[in-house]
């Protein structure tokens, strides 16, 4: 997963909807006055970059495992079900087919409840990043006389399509921050189910409910 996505995706609901400012009065009666900034830039420069994307992969590792361990009793549970299946007696065979069929549906919900996991804790993670990017650009932008401030992040749906160079405060809000500006890095890391096993081998007689790995 890479993380300047996600980065993105939560900015669009959280912080880039809008300008960022509030004009003083005074500056109400100047000239307007508009600047951008690339967000995706800013925030893949920040030393908090790196730390999030750390203990994403941590949490992403705990859940990656919790899932091969249910894929794994599922194979595991499978297998006994096929070699046994023909010394069963009916009421055996029902009980063991309504077993696997309740391990792929915990597979399945299981699935969807850690990409939801995953995102509130990116959520979280984010959020004192966000809560100090805005405070910086409000700074910049007060101390520079900006009206409004846009997003100009080319990468998803920018904000803005067209503006001259001298509007870019992007730099300013790295160095705000006590940040050098320089080339910013995209960091990547995998999605909860990647890396899983293929699901198990459906028993016969056994209703087949594919499990699929999300990507």
């Amino acid at each position: 997963m890479n993380l300047v996505k996600i980065f993105r995706l939560t900015l669009a609901a959280v912080l880039l909807t809008a300008g960022t400012l509030a004009a003083t009065s005074a500056q109400a009666q100047a000239p307007l006055k508009i600047g951008y900034t690339d967000v995706q830039y800013v925030l893949a420069q920040m030393p908090e970059s790196k730390q999030i994307e750390s203990e994403l992969k941590t949490y992403n590792s705990q859940l990656e495992a919790q899932l091969k361990s249910k894929y794994a009793e599922y194979q595991s549970k499978g297998e006994a079900y096929q070699k046994a299946a023909g010394t069963m007696t009916d009421v055996v065979k029902a009980d063991k087919e309504k077993e696997l069929q309740g391990l792929q549906q915990s597979i399945q919900e299981f699935q969807q409840s850690a990409q939801q996991s995953l995102q509130q804790k990116q959520q979280t993670l984010l959020k004192p990043a966000l809560d100090k990017l805005q405070k910086n650009i409000d700074l910049v932008a007060t101390e520079n006389g900006f009206t409004y401030v846009f997003n100009s992040d080319g990468g998803g749906s920018p904000l803005l399509l067209h503006a001259p160079k001298e509007g870019d405060i992007s730099d300013l809000v790295l160095k705000k921050m006590g940040i050098t500006p320089g080339a910013a890095v995209p960091v990547k890391s995998g999605p909860a189910s990647s890396s899983a096993p293929a699901s198990a081998p459906t028993a016969p007689g056994v209703n087949k409910t594919k499990v699929k790995t999300k990507k």
